[in-house]
């Protein structure tokens, strides 16, 4: 197997890892504070959307224009969309599920149905996060393996990782809440962060053995994190903001300006 995509496997392992983390909170609480979840969930989306420019667009461009037939711009462009796109589409299905699930309330299997959809729900939407991990370390190939660009993909891991967290535990927590073990929610929560690893790997080896798709897969990668961040995640974060309205704000800020100061100084 190719080295970067057994670095990718590596990286994806890793944010499984801080997926697996958050839900070992049920170990311990309830329910997670909210300023702290707020605040790092704030933190993450600003990683996220300065990680979607600096680590994915530019270099997507950069490549489109030295290598590919088709303007630069069309290329990005298709790629961004068909990014937010798949998680658009990804979003619809687990709704439509979850849907139907709830339409089976009084059955014996309510609650496992439940279950599956929560657990199916946070899973739909590591694929693509994934993807873009493995897309970041796949683009590593030799020739263009640079310090800026090592820095990228691991900042793009990290910026996943750290929203992994509370998606580990609001998958644990709410499950702990309506009666499971500790055990059993620890146990749900992690297993939708294990896709990770299976996505990032694809993504990898069709950057490292089909190249001439690396600037629509770093694209696309970017629209897929852009829509997490933004339908997601910055929601999220400003509930109940009237206690500290700026609380979440300066976080998202704090994140960006973070992944900011890393890529522009690398550079």
């Amino acid at each position: 197997m190719n080295d970067l995509v057994i670095t990718a496997l590596i990286a994806t392992l890793g944010t499984w890892f801080v997926t697996a983390l958050g839900a070992a909170t049920v170990a311990f609480f309830k329910s997670p504070d909210p300023k702290a979840l707020n605040l790092m969930l704030g933190f993450a989306s600003g990683v996220m959307i300065a990680a979607s420019f600096w680590s994915l667009l530019q270099p997507a461009i950069e490549r489109a224009e030295a290598g590919s037939g088709l303007p630069a711009y069309f290329v990005v462009t298709a790629g961004f969309l068909f990014g937010a796109l798949f998680m658009w589409g990804s979003d619809k299905t687990v709704s439509f599920w979850r849907g139907r699930a709830n339409n089976t309330q009084g059955e014996p299997n309510e609650r496992l149905n439940r279950i599956i959809m929560l657990v199916l729900s946070i899973t739909l939407h590591n694929i693509p996060e994934g993807l873009a991990v493995g897309v970041a370390f796949g683009a590593l190939q030799k020739g263009s393996y640079t310090a800026e660009s090592l820095m990228g993909a691991v900042t793009v891991a990290v910026g996943i990782g750290l929203q992994n967290f509370p998606e580990g535990a609001a998958v644990s927590l709410p499950l702990r809440r309506e009666g499971y073990s500790r055990k059993k929610s620890f146990l749900y929560g992690q297993a939708s962060g294990m896709v990770e690893p299976i996505a990032g790997v694809i993504g990898a080896m069709l950057v490292v053995y089909v190249e001439t798709i690396l600037p629509y897969a770093l694209s696309f990668a970017a629209g897929a994190m852009i829509l997490v961040a933004v339908h997601e995640l910055i929601p999220e974060c400003q509930r109940n903001q009237k206690a500290n309205p700026y609380f979440a704000t300066m976080g998202i800020v704090l994140g960006f300006a973070v992944m900011m100061l890393l890529d522009v100084m690398l550079g």
